[in-house]
């Protein structure tokens, strides 16, 4: 099994390395084939203070099982963890201060049949019970008419699939009751750029809080300097149904005065492919880097992000705006990304 799910097993040996300082859970198990027996565990990790006072951060991996690179990152970033919460006082200090929840792998077993989709053909990133109120662009926004076509939302009276479900089971348990929560989802496989995309999805409507996406943006400029990072939107591309974080954020509306903010990491994986068109002739090539240089690039870089969310989670309210801010952040932020 290790040998076609390399990442399993590296995510096994860092909930080893880890111990005592995550809780390890499993949120179910996916059968790998639609009607076969044998099962994958799909793994939760939370790590430090579950104080719903504190702030919380998600870093989300494997929606989609070609992107690959995705689970890389975050498996890469729990790596670092477990290095440095043997020596880092710093980290520890940081975690009494924060909630972090990571699910690696949502979709293993799309992991195993090497497909975009769920073993039941359903795009776990079209499921959610959500409709768009645009025309949306033909398959790719979402479709219900088979699963042997990409982009299957599923059947329109059933329920969410089981992974899609246990995400967000666990978001709205671990993240909606507290103050202010970040959720980071990686993916790879639009543009050249990388991209920081934010809700909604299924509108060109903008969010009640693009005051504070707006300065989450603002901070990232001026603390993560030469970032290659593009925040916006995702409606400025285009409208799907069955966004799984325009789900999730509309019910944290319903915590109100709570903040949760979800992204979407879109990696630019057509620089990779336009650098080697070789990659144009392997399934992952199209949504993962080949070359081993270019892979390890891309993973120093998307850590050091994470790490810089983790801290603005952290610290969310010495730049939170409040009261009369929120204004000329809103002011800014239409005239950025929706003029």
């Amino acid at each position: 099994m290790h040998d076609r799910l390399p990442e399993l097993a590296e995510l096994e040996r860092c909930i080893e390395t880890l111990g005592t300082h995550a809780t390890h859970e499993s949120l179910g198990e996916i059968g790998i084939g639609r009607h076969s027996t044998p099962r994958l565990k799909l793994h939760a990790l939370t790590l430090g203070n579950p104080d719903p006072a504190m702030p919380g951060f998600a870093v989300i991996g494997g929606v989609h099982g070609l992107e690959r690179i995705g689970t890389q990152v975050v498996i890469a970033f729990l790596q670092s963890l477990a290095a440095r919460l043997r020596w880092d006082v710093l980290l520890h200090q940081q975690l009494e201060s924060l909630r972090l929840v990571v699910i690696p792998m949502l979709n293993p077993g799309g992991f195993w049949r090497r497909t975009r989709a769920n073993p039941q053909g359903v795009d776990l990133m079209r499921n959610a019970p959500i409709e768009a109120e645009q025309p949306v662009p033909r398959l790719l926004g979402g479709q219900r008419l088979s699963a042997s076509l990409p982009w299957f939302r599923g059947a329109a009276d059933a329920p969410m699939q089981p992974e899609a479900q246990a995400l967000c089971d666990l978001i709205t348990r671990e993240l909606l009751p507290r103050p202010f929560s970040l959720a980071i989802d990686c993916h790879s496989g639009f543009g050249t750029r990388d991209q920081l995309w934010f809700p909604y999805a299924h509108t060109t409507t903008p969010i009640a809080h693009l005051a504070e996406i707006h300065a989450l943006a603002e901070l990232l400029d001026d603390g993560h300097l030469y970032h290659r990072y593009t925040v916006e939107p995702q409606s400025r591309h285009y409208l799907t149904h069955g966004d799984l974080w325009d789900f999730l954020y509309q019910r944290a509306l319903t915590h109100s005065p709570a903040v949760f903010l979800p992204l979407t990491l879109e990696m630019g994986s057509w620089l990779w492919v336009k650098k080697n068109p070789l990659q144009l002739f392997s399934r992952h090539g199209m949504f993962n880097p080949q070359v081993p240089h270019r892979w390890q690039r891309v993973l120093r870089r998307h850590m050091n992000c994470l790490d810089f969310l983790a801290r603005a989670c952290v610290s969310h309210a010495h730049w939170l705006p409040t009261g009369s801010e929120r204004e000329p952040h809103t002011a800014r932020a239409l005239a950025r990304w929706y003029a």
